[in-house]
């Protein structure tokens, strides 16, 4: 299977130096207002004073409340983003995403069980559950994939896989009371609510281990976008190199889907973007791009999913989803 990526011949990329101006002017922006926009809101002049008075209500808001939510945002945005590439790079599937690894599933049936079943187990734990479930998902979905020969099979087989999951997810929510399925809900959609500096406190450690993880695929993914005869021909073994990147996209994805729960699109969306903008680059040039747009994206969805409907919270799966339809459908239709 042939490498099919956005080459943008309908809209004119932008140049190198604008486009990384403009990238970390939105992000700096995007920051900006995630800590001064919401009830209440705080003006960007008292920032500096309000987090040096622990005693007031602005401290808590910015520190305990809004600063956690934002760093998670940021971090689970970029490593959405860049395992997205990582799969799309590795299997040469521009479609590929990482819902079809088994791994958003995976976490969300493990959360699922432990609240309809009543489970002895704390909401303060439930992160580390959603982790769990991640790498179990992950793991059954690599080690189904691992019988098939192609990048097409790898992508069938995971999508099978993750199918399976969800079905397994429905039956047990069907057991759930009226209680039960509303707490499953926002976190089934994805949801920065609620995140606390414990839950980044839990997570931060599996985003130290991915980023050399991350910088170890690069030189693979040169190989295998040669395609699997000329990779094989240069001494690469193929399906060990192509489990390898597959595991550390599963390890990105588990890591987010832990505190908020399954943020679809955003790994399908930022590789576009990036493949965009740099139409003539390779993995090692679109990696930092897509994780300074995967960033973007998710701090955006989660603004308007605090906004929007003030004080009622909507969800951020649907903002991320709802970003992903339609830029992936504007760049995708302009690319042909």
């Amino acid at each position: 299977m042939t490498s099919t990526h956005v080459r943008g011949r309908g809209l004119a990329a932008p140049p190198l130096p604008h486009a990384a101006l403009a990238a970390s002017a939105a992000l700096a922006a995007l920051i900006l207002a995630g800590l001064c926009l919401g009830t209440p809101s705080i003006a960007p002049q008292r920032i500096p004073a309000a987090l040096g008075d622990p005693t007031s209500l602005e401290h808590v808001v910015l520190w305990e409340l809004r600063a956690p939510r934002l760093l998670v945002a940021l971090l689970g945005g970029a490593a959405i983003g860049t395992a997205g590439l990582l799969l799309q790079e590795a299997l040469r599937n521009p479609l590929a995403v990482p819902e079809l690894l088994g791994v958003s599933s995976g976490a969300a049936l493990a959360v699922a069980v432990c609240v309809v079943w009543a489970l002895p187990v704390s909401a303060a734990l439930y992160p580390l559950v959603g982790l769990g479930g991640a790498a179990a998902g992950g793991v059954l979905a690599l080690a189904a994939a691992r019988a098939a020969g192609t990048a097409t099979g790898v992508l069938l087989v995971g999508a099978a896989v993750s199918t399976a999951i969800q079905a397994l997810l429905l039956a047990v929510m069907a057991t759930a009371d009226r209680l039960q399925y509303d707490l499953l809900f926002r976190y089934l959609v994805g949801s920065l609510s609620g995140v606390m500096w414990d839950q980044v406190a839990r997570t931060l450690p599996w985003f130290a281990l991915a980023v050399p993880l991350v910088l170890l695929c690069v030189p693979a993914l040169g190989l295998l976008r040669l395609g699997d005869e000329a990779a094989a021909s240069l001494g690469a073994r193929v399906d060990l190199a192509r489990l390898g990147v597959l595991a550390v996209a599963a390890l990105l994805v588990g890591a987010v889907t832990g505190p908020c729960g399954p943020i679809a699109w955003v790994g399908f969306v930022a590789p576009l973007l990036a493949r965009w903008l740099r139409p003539r680059g390779e993995a090692r040039t679109w990696l930092p791009w897509t994780a300074v747009l995967g960033a973007a994206i998710t701090l955006a969805a989660d603004l308007a999913a605090r906004l929007a409907l003030a004080p009622v919270e909507t969800p951020l799966g649907a903002w991320t989803a709802l970003a992903g339809v339609l830029t992936g459908a504007a760049l995708m239709r302009r690319s042909r």
